[in-house]
């Protein structure tokens, strides 16, 4: 058996990879490892899911792993990855579970596990419960009393949103919302978190059948969204991920708004309330060099870190910073999140909108994006190729001739032979011509 946590859980093909029985003793685990940590009470774990067909089964042995262990599970039922983080804080559990496989499609599903207080799990204890599961010896299965109990809470939409609405400088009165809900896991408590903030909205694919999750909607597909906005006449529009941790937007004029200006301009409104821990804003190393040119203007200082939200979420936690995220979407506010939350990203940005009467567009315009190529290089030895003298050498070489016009990331991929050649450049066209021309030396010197 291969290792089981990724960078965001463990992650598979529903009852292929991520079968019932895998899940069950991850949860089982999960479970063992806390009970041990800490004798002076049996653990209590929040399970969440999104509303994939394969989330009810995985759900059932979930819970079924836990309770074998000893811990008393509550059973939030479908709510977004970041609701269940909230709730894991909120009702002073040991354990949040998440069950979801975020923007992937529906075929995939995985497991998130979140400690107390609804941190991200710390790598330790992600690999104390993998050795258990890789273990797989007897155990001393509690009996009688001592079986986990299960219960369900029914308002963990409900407090969830209230949590929302407590962190909002301004009422949303007078703007009108496209949300696109993925037909996810916010499918119900988005809209209703934006129409009780004093939003009109207009709610599409908002209607799980528990098959339909990120098919050709969401974050990931901006198509629908974009025409929703341009026919709705709305103001803006929100598009989240299957399990509502990260958030893209669309202009009036239906022109998107990425995770790096949405940052920009959530930034700009946090020092300007003076909330901005530091001037500091934390983004990873794919952020476009826009973003960096309007942060250094603005006297916003940038601390960038590797590829992921869970490295972004452990810098502004070591540095207590403030707000930090990804180009993607992701969107961390630890003031009000444990983990990126869309729907807390989108009401705050609606709140700069409504607090200052300028538009959407207007307010992202502070970051001009530079054009961007990735060009992927397939190679069998991904850290030894970019280090060779004549990959080092043509990257300097287009470093030197882009200056301060553009930047050069090459960067070896985390799950694939692949190395990545990411460029930037005044023009498409330039970018693309720098990208081709380092992938050729690279796929050269790999032989």
């Amino acid at each position: 058996m291969g290792r089981l946590f990724g960078t965001d859980g463990v992650r598979g093909r529903a009852n292929d990879e991520l079968t019932p029985e895998l899940s069950l003793a991850v949860a089982a685990a999960a479970a063992r490892v806390l009970a041990a940590m800490d004798h002076s009470h049996p653990p209590t774990a929040v399970v969440g899911r999104d509303p994939r067909a394969s989330g009810e089964m995985l759900e059932a042995a979930v819970v079924a792993g836990l309770a074998s262990a000893g811990a008393h599970v509550i059973r939030l039922g479908v709510l977004p990855t970041p609701a269940v983080a909230v709730l894991t804080a909120r009702l002073k559990a040991d354990l949040g579970v998440m069950i979801s496989a975020s923007h992937n499609p529906m075929p995939d599903n995985g497991i998130k596990l979140f400690a107390a207080g609804g941190h991200k799990l710390p790598d330790e204890q992600e690999d104390a419960i993998e050795a258990v599961v890789h273990d797989g010896g007897a155990w001393q299965r509690p009996t009688g009393a001592a079986v986990g109990r299960v219960r369900d809470l029914t308002d963990g939409g409900e407090r969830y949103i209230d949590h929302l609405l407590g962190s909002l400088p301004h009422r949303l009165h007078g703007l009108r919302v496209v949300v696109d809900c993925a037909n996810g896991a916010a499918s119900a408590v988005a809209p209703a978190a934006f129409r009780r903030a004093g939003a009109n909205v207009v709610a599409i694919h908002a209607a799980p059948d528990g098959v339909n999750i990120n098919e050709g909607c969401g974050s990931t597909h901006l198509a629908p969204l974009i025409e929703a906005v341009v026919s709705h006449g709305a103001d803006l529009g929100v598009a989240l991920d299957g399990d509502a941790d990260r958030l893209l937007a669309v202009d009036a004029t239906g022109e998107v708004v990425d995770g790096d200006q949405i940052m920009a301009v959530l930034a700009l409104a946090m020092r300007e309330a003076g909330t901005l821990t530091r001037d500091t804003l934390v983004t990873t190393v794919m952020s476009n060099q826009g973003l960096r040119i309007a942060m250094r203007e603005a006297g916003i200082r940038l601390v960038e870190t590797n590829v992921g939200d869970r490295y972004v979420l452990e810098e502004l936690r070591a540095s207590g910073l403030a707000l930090g995220g990804e180009q993607s979407g992701h969107v961390i506010m630890p003031a009000y999140a444990t983990t990126g939350d869309g729907i807390l990203t989108g009401l705050h940005v609606m709140a700069r909108m409504a607090a200052t009467g300028r538009t959407l567009a207007d307010l992202a315009s502070v970051v001009t994006r530079l054009p961007q190529v990735l060009v992927n290089v397939p190679v069998a030895d991904r850290a030894a190729t970019a280090s060779l003298p004549p990959v080092r050498a043509v990257v300097a070489e287009v470093e030197a001739e882009l200056g301060d016009s553009g930047r050069v990331l090459l960067r070896p991929s985390g799950t694939e032979p692949l190395i990545r050649v990411m460029v930037e450049a005044s023009t498409t066209r330039a970018a693309q011509a720098a990208a081709d021309r380092i992938a050729a030396v690279v796929q050269a010197a790999a032989g």
